[in-house]
């Protein structure tokens, strides 16, 4: 069965049948991955823009070899080599990009909706790849797939997203298709960076970070995003680490085992100590393996639509 959308702007509302096809097929190209030759003809003559107006390592990255990987032809748009620097609108460059004969475009902006106005302007495929702090809707994908590769499971476990919720688009992404897929979700960091009436999301409220380390199977820890003066909500990053940082000692001190997550890029010392970023417990350059899996699916799948 196709996915209900030729687009994918986020998680909220998508259905439990899409999340699980775009799971169930990465694992097709996982197996891909592993081959001596890592690459299908899948979409052999689609032609892909990557339209970052953000900076982004492993995002662009990912998806720019997930295109590859599916032999798409790839055009990578550069903001500081551009005509947006001699005013240029959004629309018209992405009017002009489209009178070339693209045929999808995987759009990362500041602005939130900017994925869903593109829907309303030109008939490309639209791939979120974040939008201000609404969604990052592959990320949460590739999140939910490593936690399944690694424990077998989603359906069941307890999940605490840990940090600056307020300013993350990986949060919300991941609330909307975590509690789709059965997750019992909470998050935990200081008041004044998780946002206020959160909980009608369906989600708990936690202060305190050994509590939340001994209520959940998984922490899902976030980058503090000081570019979005996220510093500005609490004294300093020495208290900050000092109260919500995970250690290798609260770990220990809570004598279970816990799965670590985190999106990058990591600030070490201060969300995460070097000893978990690097230990045993964490899955963290396993999710960027998987997300090059996850970025196969969602572009074959959409693809494939047209």
């Amino acid at each position: 069965m196709p996915l209900s959308s030729r687009h994918l702007l986020g998680l909220q509302g998508v259905p439990k049948e899409d999340i699980q096809l775009i799971l169930d097929t990465a694992n097709t190209f996982k197996e891909v991955l592993a081959r001596p030759i890592k690459k299908v003809p899948t979409l052999q003559g689609k032609t892909i823009v990557n339209l970052f107006y953000e900076s982004s390592t492993r995002t662009r990255i990912s998806f720019e070899l997930a295109e590859k990987r599916l032999s798409a032809d790839t055009v990578n748009f550069s903001l500081s080599t551009s005509s947006v620097k001699k005013g240029e609108s959004l629309k018209d460059t992405v009017k002009n990009i489209e009178a070339m004969k693209i045929d999808m475009i995987i759009i990362r902006h500041s602005a939130a909706g900017t994925p869903f106005y593109l829907t309303k302007i030109c008939d490309a495929n639209i791939i979120n790849a974040g939008d201000g702090t609404h969604e990052h809707p592959t990320q949460a994908l590739l999140d939910m797939y490593s936690i399944r590769e690694k424990l077998g499971k989603i359906e069941g476990l307890k999940v605490c997203i840990v940090g600056d919720i307020l300013h993350s688009r990986v949060a919300l992404s991941n609330i909307f298709g975590l509690e789709t897929m059965g997750v019992k979700v909470s998050v935990c960091g200081p008041s004044t960076m998780i946002p206020r009436q959160i909980e009608e999301l369906g989600v708990d409220v936690i202060y305190n970070i050994d509590e939340a380390i001994q209520e959940n199977d998984i922490l899902n820890v976030l980058r503090i995003q000081l570019e979005r003066n996220a510093g500005e909500n609490f004294p300093s990053l020495r208290e900050y680490a000092k109260y919500f940082g995970i250690t290798k000692e609260r770990l220990e001190k809570s004598g279970k085992e816990i799965l670590i997550l985190h999106p990058g890029p990591i600030n070490r010392g201060v969300e995460i100590s070097s000893e978990v970023a690097d230990g045993s417990n964490q899955i963290i350059l396993d999710q960027v393996t998987n997300g090059v899996a996850i970025r196969m699916a969602v572009l074959y799948l959409l693809g494939t639509l047209n």
